[in-house]
């Protein structure tokens, strides 16, 4: 990985909605283990004002990268955690640092509104470098352990069932007529 210093991390701007769609569906647009709705759980995520943090990675004035965080709910009451995703950045710009500067930035930032804790689905080799670990006591329903992972921020991990928000469920068929909006939209079933 090369780092490339240029980059800017700053919260979203209504003008960047346009620019964030675009970013996500080209950065999951090929992975086999996306069904190409990111952009659609960050559009109803931002609907819903779930959006705790919402942070747009910059080089040169272009946005490449984005990174989401919103509230999880825990089935044993404890509050405080939020789920990490989606994160993506343009692949021509992925391998240069941009998705961990998101990354810690958006850490950095739930730890100064006293979050408890983060978690995440994601690739088991990649978020342990961030101290994310998996946890036998918490999990999420339809997901293996091993794509699971939380981050404590005072040392305890809830035990239980973590749900994320709804806005997670979003599709193409949630959003009607945005398809064809978004420039190179996924969505498998509608291309």
């Amino acid at each position: 990985m090369r780092y490339n210093p240029d980059i800017v991390i700053r919260g979203e701007t209504d003008a960047d909605i346009f620019p964030i769609e675009n970013v996500t569906v080209a950065a999951f647009k090929s992975l086999a283990i996306s069904n190409q709705t990111e952009q659609f759980i960050i559009k109803a995520l931002r609907a819903a004002h779930a959006l705790t943090i919402s942070l747009v990675a910059e080089v040169a004035g272009r946005v490449v990268g984005h990174i989401a965080f919103s509230p999880v709910t825990l089935s044993d009451g404890t509050e405080g955690w939020y789920g990490l995703g989606p994160v993506s950045v343009l692949p021509e710009y992925q391998r240069q640092g941009i998705g961990t500067a998101l990354i810690q930035e958006g850490l950095s930032r739930l730890k100064d509104l006293n979050a408890a804790g983060c978690c995440l689905v994601g690739h088991p080799g990649y978020y342990g470098r961030f101290a994310f670990e998996n946890a036998a006591g918490l999990t999420v329903e339809g997901v293996p352990s091993e794509f699971f992972f939380v981050l404590s921020f005072d040392g305890r991990v809830p035990e239980g069932v973590a749900t994320f928000h709804e806005g997670f469920k979003a599709d193409c068929d949630s959003w009607p007529g945005v398809c064809d909006s978004v420039q190179g939209v996924g969505c498998r079933d509608h291309t």
